[in-house]
C-alpha cells in the first residue's frame, strides 16, 4: 500500500501565506542573481541561488544551493529595508508563494523589496519530498493505510545528511542570503512555522533585524502536533457563531447533536458511498471514517471563506450525502505546497521528542479530534531518522527587537495563547488579538495595513488596529445553492486492508 502522505501531515501541518536596485544579472562569491518571471506573476522579478555549505561544521563538505526570489519594490525611491517572508509548514517552499505574496502582500510591496528564500529541503533547495505514489486514490484511501515500509520507502529517496536539515541551519542560510544581497538589516514576517523560524532568527542574529512580525505564532516552548485543544477551542467557537446567526441556526438547529451522530457512526465503522468524482464527473468510490472525516473538518477550520463551509460539510453528512466532503478533498489532489520530508525532519527531531506522556493525555482531552493528529505522527517517527537539536535551541527568546504579534481568536492551531507567550517574553513587543480572524491575520486586508504600519513606523504598541472591528463576523453558506447532487449509493467497505 502507497502512502497518501498529503492526507498523513495534513493533522501535523502549521500553514502559512530590497533597498537598492539590481543589475541585469550580478554574481558574487557564491551568489547569482538575475532577471527572471515566476509563475503567477507577469512582470519581471529577481531569482537568486547562494551556494552554501550542508554541514557548516565542515568547510569543506557538501555544497548546497538555497534558492530564493526578490520581489522588487514598485516605488524604490524610499529606499526602505526589504522585508524577508519565512515560510510556514514547515514545509513549505517560500519561493512558490511569490505570486500569493506579491499579490496579498502589495501594500508593501509599493515601498520595499521582498525576499522569499526556499528553506533548505523545500522548492529548489535540495527538496525532501515523499511523492505520493500514482496508484494512491484520496477517495479510497483512508489515513491508517500506510505502513512503515511506506516510510522507509521514502527515506530510501532522499538525498542530504538529514541532520543538517534543521531550523537553526535554515536560518544561518537565511542569515548568509541577507547579507550576500548586501542588507546591514532586514525586517522579518513569519507565519505560523515561520514565527518559530523568526524567534530562532531573534536569538541567533538579533543584530540582523530591524523588526520582527509573527504570525499565529509557534512558539518553541510549544511542540508543534499539541493542536487537540485548540482544533477543539476553534470547533466550539465555530458551533456558536452558527447557532448565534439567525440564517445558519434557522438552517443547522442541532449542528453539534449531527456533528456527533457522525462521528459515534463513522468510529464504529467505515462507510462507502459511490459518487461522482468531484472533478471528473465519472463514478468513484469515496470511503470516510471518523480520522478522515475529522481531518477533513480539520483543515476548514484554518480559514475564514473554508470555516463558512463546515455546517454545510456536516449535515450533508449527517443524511448521508459526502459529495461536498469529497468535493473538498478534490481540492488537494494536486498538493498542498507542502514538502513533506523535511516537514517530518523537523517535526520528529524538534517537536515530538519534546511531547510528554502527560501532554499528549492533556491535548488529547477534547471532543473534537481527540488524539487523532500525534497517533499518525508517532508512526512516522517511529522511525524517522534522529538528530539532537542543539542546547541553544530550546531556550526562550527574549530579543529586545521591535516586534508585532497577531493571533487570529478562530485558529485552530496556534492559539492567542501561544501569542501571549511570545509577548510575555519579547520586551518591545505588542500582541493584536483578532477577533474574527482565524490562521494568519495577515491574509486580511487589515492585517496587512496593521503590518505595513508597522514596518514604517517601529513602535508595536502605537498602531492603528481600528479596521479589525471592522472585520465582519463569520458567515456560513445555508443549504447548496440550487446545486443538484446525486444520490449517493451504499457499498460494502472490504473487510481486510489493501496490503
Amino acid at each position: 500500500m502507497k502512502i497518501n502522505w498529503k492526507a498523513l501531515f495534513s493533522v501535523s501541518l502549521l500553514l502559512a501565506l530590497s533597498n537598492s536596485g539590481f543589475a541585469e544579472e550580478i554574481e558574487k562569491p557564491q551568489l547569482l542573481l538575475k532577471s527572471c518571471h515566476v509563475k503567477g506573476i507577469r512582470q519581471q522579478v529577481q531569482c537568486g541561488s547562494y551556494s552554501t555549505l550542508e554541514n557548516y561544521a565542515k568547510p569543506d563538505g557538501t555544497t548546497l544551493n538555497i534558492n530564493f526570489v526578490v520581489l522588487p519594490a514598485i516605488d524604490k525611491s524610499q529606499d526602505k529595508l526589504p522585508l524577508m517572508f519565512l515560510a510556514g509548514g514547515p514545509g513549505q517552499a517560500a519561493a512558490e508563494l511569490s505570486a500569493h505574496i506579491y499579490r496579498g502582500f502589495n501594500e508593501i510591496r509599493k515601498t520595499r523589496d521582498l525576499i522569499l528564500i526556499d528553506q533548505r529541503g523545500t522548492g529548489k533547495s535540495n527538496p525532501l519530498q515523499c511523492e505520493d505514489s500514482l496508484e494512491v486514490n484520496p477517495y479510497t484511501s483512508l489515513p491508517e493505510d500506510f505502513s512503515v515500509a511506506d516510510i522507509e520507502q521514502c527515506l530510501e529517496k532522499l538525498k542530504g545528511d538529514l541532520s543538517q536539515y534543521n531550523s537553526e541551519n535554515a536560518i544561518r542560510d537565511f542569515d548568509a542570503v541577507r547579507a550576500a544581497l548586501g542588507h546591514k538589516q532586514v525586517h522579518i514576517y513569519g507565519g505560523s512555522y515561520g514565527t518559530r523560524a523568526g524567534l530562532v532568527y531573534m536569538r541567533m542574529f538579533p543584530e540582523s533585524l530591524k523588526s520582527v512580525v509573527l504570525d499565529s505564532v509557534g512558539p518553541i516552548e510549544v511542540p508543534i502536533g499539541l493542536f487537540g485543544k485548540s482544533a477543539e477551542q476553534s470547533f466550539k467557537k465555530l458551533i456558536d457563531n452558527c447557532q448565534n446567526e439567525p440564517s445558519c441556526a434557522a438552517e443547522y438547529p442541532a449542528l453539534l447533536t449531527e456533528f456527533n451522530a457522525i462521528t459515534d457512526k463513522l468510529s464504529k465503522a467505515p462507510v462507502s458511498v459511490e459518487i461522482a468524482h468531484p472533478r471528473l464527473g465519472t463514478n468513484t468510490v469515496f470511503n470516510i471514517n471518523n480520522d478522515k472525516f475529522i481531518s477533513s473538518l480539520q483543515m476548514q477550520l484554518y480559514s475564514m471563506e473554508t470555516r463558512g463551509l463546515v455546517p454545510l460539510l456536516i449535515h450533508q453528512a449527517y443524511i448521508g450525502n459526502y459529495k461536498p466532503l469529497a468535493g473538498l478533498i478534490a481540492q488537494s489532489e494536486g498538493g498542498m505546497g507542502v514538502y513533506v520530508g523535511l516537514h517530518f525532519n523537523i517535526v520528529c527531531n524538534e517537536d515530538f521528542p519534546k511531547i510528554s506522556t502527560n501532554m499528549k493525555a492533556t491535548d488529547a482531552d477534547n471532543d473534537f479530534a481527540q488524539g487523532m493528529s500525534l497517533e499518525m505522527v508517532a508512526k512516522v517517527c517511529s522511525v524517522w531518522p534522529k538528530y539532537q537539536p542543539s542546547d541553544d535551541f530550546y531556550q526562550t527568546v527574549d530579543a529586545d527587537i521591535p516586534t508585532l504579534i497577531m493571533s487570529g481568536e478562530l485558529d485552530p492551531v496556534t492559539p492567542a495563547s501561544n501569542g501571549e507567550k511570545s509577548h510575555e517574553n519579547l520586551p518591545n513587543s505588542h500582541h493584536i488579538i483578532s477577533k474574527n480572524n482565524a490562521h494568519i491575520v495577515a491574509s486580511t486586508v487589515c492585517g496587512i495595513q496593521i503590518v505595513n504600519e508597522f514596518l514604517t513606523q517601529q513602535t508595536p504598541k502605537e498602531l492603528d488596529e481600528s479596521c479589525l472591528e471592522e472585520i465582519p463576523d463569520e458567515s456560513f453558506m445555508v443549504g447548496l445553492n440550487g446545486g443538484a447532487f446525486p444520490e449517493v449509493k451504499p457499498h460494502a467497505m472490504p473487510t481486510t486492508a489493501k496490503e
